[in-house]
């Protein structure tokens, strides 16, 4: 079954040369036994099924909250009136100083969620200070951005600590006495190893995708960091499930906290699955080529296994025709923030990438995604095709499986 429509793909690409555009099929698929353990597409491969659901109506707008006006003008020239389902839920609770789980999938409005009440109590008292502790280095930067336009007009001193960003620079913005500090969970505890930060005065602190951070083994740092801060302080945590890891973690680390529960379904439900069948290895580019230039192919993150596999592809992809960057693990955090800002402003419309990589990339209008290689485990299957149907959107994802 295809999920393309038989149409003439009309979009410009870097290069030349003849593409084909032949009708995109698949065969029944068939098991395949990935490296790490046995994986069998028939089991994983499901169309999507989106959630019906009525539309949630706000018992608040931005103006009701009792926040910095500077924040409530910011909110307003970016056109934002009403609140998403979890900002209306956890605003008034954090306003209150109350410990919040939120329970949220990506997409949901949840940075601002924690952000505009947490910017509105350090602007209100600069004795206060807070630590945002994401899994990677791009959703530590992308919450930077974000918080920086509520901040507009407004000032609070801040710090992003992020691995690959150069040591000196961070120690210097340290040094000044951050009220706010944003990074990811090695870093931090590099600085708190090193003498160089000491969260003793902090008074808040915001962990967010706190599953994802639990499965990159970030279990120890994050508990170093948490017991390094004041126990006195409020502790908000996000995560888009919530099983017995994060149940520990968060009833070790917080005080009667009020849950606050907004997650409308599985990853994959808004994502059609499929397969695209090979023989032989020699035939994927072309398979590849065929699936990218179907009509519905906008923007597109295909998958392989190692950087040396994601650099070659790269180059396959660039010398077709195809408007392509990559990133991974081997290249440094500027080749690394340059590939995805091509990517979000559609200077490239395909990024092909290793799973560590892509873990942390949100670019809500990602179409398809595409599994050049077989997954280890369906976790990692599920945090690919999760790139694809962001914010409620359907996606798709296909996986090249050998016959």
């Amino acid at each position: 079954m295809s999920y393309y429509r038989n149409a003439t793909k009309s979009r410009s690409y870097h290069g030349s040369g003849n593409r084909r555009r032949n009708n995109f099929k698949s065969n029944k698929p068939r098991g395949v036994k990935g490296r790490g353990q046995y994986i069998d597409p028939i089991k994983f491969v499901k169309p999507a099924n989106p959630q019906i659901e009525e539309k949630y109506v706000p018992t608040h707008s931005f103006e009701d909250f009792d926040i910095n006006p500077k924040i409530k003008k910011n909110l307003a020239e970016k056109g934002f009136k009403e609140p998403s389902p979890i900002q209306d839920q956890s605003i008034p609770a954090i306003l209150d100083s109350k410990d919040l789980i939120g329970i949220a999938n990506t997409g949901t409005g949840k940075t601002a969620a924690f952000g505009i009440p947490l910017i509105h109590q350090l602007l209100a008292d600069k004795n206060q200070r807070a630590i945002i502790i994401a899994p990677t280095r791009e959703l530590a930067q992308q919450i930077r951005v974000e918080l920086n336009n509520l901040t507009r007009g407004a000032f609070i001193k801040s710090a992003l600590l992020i691995g690959g960003s150069n040591m000196g620079y961070q120690i210097k913005d340290l040094k000044k006495g951050p009220q706010l500090i944003i990074g990811t969970p090695g870093r931090i505890k590099d600085h708190i190893e090193r003498g160089n930060l000491n969260l003793t005065t902090f008074t808040k602190v915001v962990l967010d995708e706190v599953d994802r951070m639990l499965d990159m083994g970030f279990i120890d740092d994050m508990k170093q960091i948490l017991n390094a801060i004041s126990s006195d302080r409020q502790s908000l945590f996000f995560s888009a499930t919530m099983d017995r890891r994060v149940e520990d973690l968060i009833q070790t680390f917080s005080n009667n906290p009020i849950t606050v529960s907004v997650k409308t379904g599985d990853t994959s439900d808004n994502v059609h699955q499929n397969v695209i069948n090979y023989r032989h290895h020699t035939e994927k580019p072309d398979k590849l080529q065929e699936a990218l230039l179907q009509d519905l192919v906008e923007k597109a993150i295909v998958f392989e296994e190692t950087q040396r596999d994601v650099e070659r592809l790269a180059r396959e992809l660039v010398n077709r025709g195809f408007a392509t960057d990559s990133i991974h693990g081997g290249k440094n955090q500027g080749q690394r923030q340059r590939a995805l800002r091509r990517f979000k402003e559609n200077q490239v419309d395909i990024l092909v990438a290793t799973d560590v990589a892509a873990r942390g990339i949100d670019v809500k209008d990602v179409t398809h995604v595409f599994n050049y290689s077989i997954p280890q485990t369906y976790e990692d299957y599920t945090h690919r095709i999760g790139r694809a149907g962001r914010a409620g959107k359907v996606g798709y994802a296909l996986t090249f499986v050998k016959q």
